[in-house]
């Protein structure tokens, strides 16, 4: 139950993790009245700006992966962190939604290669049977860093002004620079060269990777379920009363903070890891029928059922987000691990941007059918992804580090 790993590397970037998430909290809780208040922009324009980023950032996933594997991921991440802190002090400067494009642009590049460097890092400087625990163990100071970086948001939020908001901004570039100097403890990963033959992005070429990338990204739309569309389904169609949903949101929280480490266990191998999509699946359909449940009854009957469903939504998050990290590792040839979990990365980031439409449209727009419908999709997407897993363990080749026993 401990927060941080033991001593070694992935502890080093753990902790070069938590630096780097209290800025990212404080810039996610700021971000939109930053943006409208001081800027000056609209929400529409701030709204535009983000999707368009998010398109970049999802188009430049894989070849900042490939980068990361041919010039050494702990250099490239490094150097994502470091052009991240520049890009977000440049915000301070931002005065139309030009300037704030052009920004955003530059940023979602660096993030690119700040995911397909970690992804490339992690498996470079961890043994093989770590992997999918390190990762845990980052998801969980992740929520930590944020919680704090949301808390200390929270102080320029109630000033409001624009001299509070340009500190968070140099503290969240702050946080970048010294999330890169701690990796000066990790020693250096070698760059991996490339395949005399054939292409490079061999990530794009793997069809049955890219399968299950598009099923574990549709299946990550849940997340916009506890963040979206449960607020407005608690605010708007039940008795419950309004801060149910900020203990709900704890819930998720805290539980991912105490046990993401823990659930992450037996997702090592894509046996394992396979049979965790397919339980988060159920999971994540049983927690959408109790939300349908909870809408229309009296408060008394509400409150249980939604808290219930907001746990069992959450332990189903834990074992969906263990299950993409073993598939991930598993399935990615021990040259291209950048690539493959910059490739990895794209169908998260495509499932974040279809899932408030989606979400808001079934949830919101049908009510408790639209409910029972997003569940029967998580259930299908987590039934598929054991048998695509299968498929692709039948194309790797013959490689030890990169492919573990047959899925069951």
């Amino acid at each position: 139950m401990r927060l941080l790993p033991e001593p070694g590397p992935s502890r080093t970037l753990a902790l070069s993790t938590l630096v780097n998430t209290v800025g990212r909290g404080t810039w996610l809780t700021a971000s939109a009245l930053f943006l409208t208040r001081s800027v000056g922009l609209t929400v529409t324009q701030v709204g535009v700006a983000l999707t368009l980023t998010a398109l970049v950032s999802l188009v430049a996933s894989t070849p900042m992966g490939y980068l990361a594997d041919r010039l050494g991921p702990r250099g490239l991440q490094m150097a994502a962190l470091l052009a991240s802190a520049g890009c977000t002090a440049a915000l301070v400067a931002v005065r139309s939604f030009t300037g704030f494009l052009v920004v955003g642009v530059l940023m979602a590049f660096a993030d690119a290669a700040n995911r397909g460097a970690r992804g490339a890092l992690i498996a470079g400087a961890v043994p093989p049977d770590q992997r999918v625990r390190t990762r845990a163990y980052l998801r969980a100071v992740t929520n930590v860093g944020i919680s704090v970086g949301t808390v200390l948001a929270g102080f320029a939020l109630a000033a409001d002004t624009r001299g509070a908001y340009v500190m968070l901004i140099l503290l969240d570039a702050a946080t970048y620079v010294l999330a890169a100097a701690v990796l000066l403890r990790l020693p250096p990963v070698p760059p991996v060269p490339a395949p005399a033959h054939g292409p490079r992005l061999i990530a794009l070429r793997d069809r049955p990777f890219l399968a299950f990338t598009v099923l574990d990204g549709l299946m990550s739309m849940h997340f916009s379920l506890i963040n979206i569309a449960l607020p407005l389904w608690i605010a708007g169609h039940t008795t419950a009363p309004n801060w149910l949903i900020s203990v709900c949101l704890l819930v998720n929280t805290v539980v991912v903070i105490l046990f993401q480490v823990r659930a992450s266990r037996g997702t090592e191998d894509l046996t394992g890891a396979g049979r965790a999509s397919r339980r988060a699946g159920v999971l994540l359909a049983v927690a959408c029928a109790l939300f349908a449940a909870g809408g229309g009854v009296p408060v008394a009957v509400a409150v249980p059922l939604l808290l219930t469903g907001a746990l069992v939504h959450v332990v189903g998050e834990l074992w969906h987000a263990a299950a993409g990290w073993g598939i991930s590792f598993g399935l990615a040839p021990a040259h291209a691990h950048g690539q493959y979990q910059g490739a990895y990365g794209m169908g998260m980031q495509l499932g974040s941007m279809v899932a408030p439409v989606v979400v808001t449209t079934l949830a919101i727009g049908w009510g408790a059918p639209g409910w029972l419908v997003l569940g029967g999709v998580f259930l299908l997407l987590g039934a598929l992804v054991p048998p695509v897993v299968r498929w692709a363990a039948r194309t790797r080749p013959p490689a030890p580090e990169s492919v573990p026993a047959p899925v069951g």
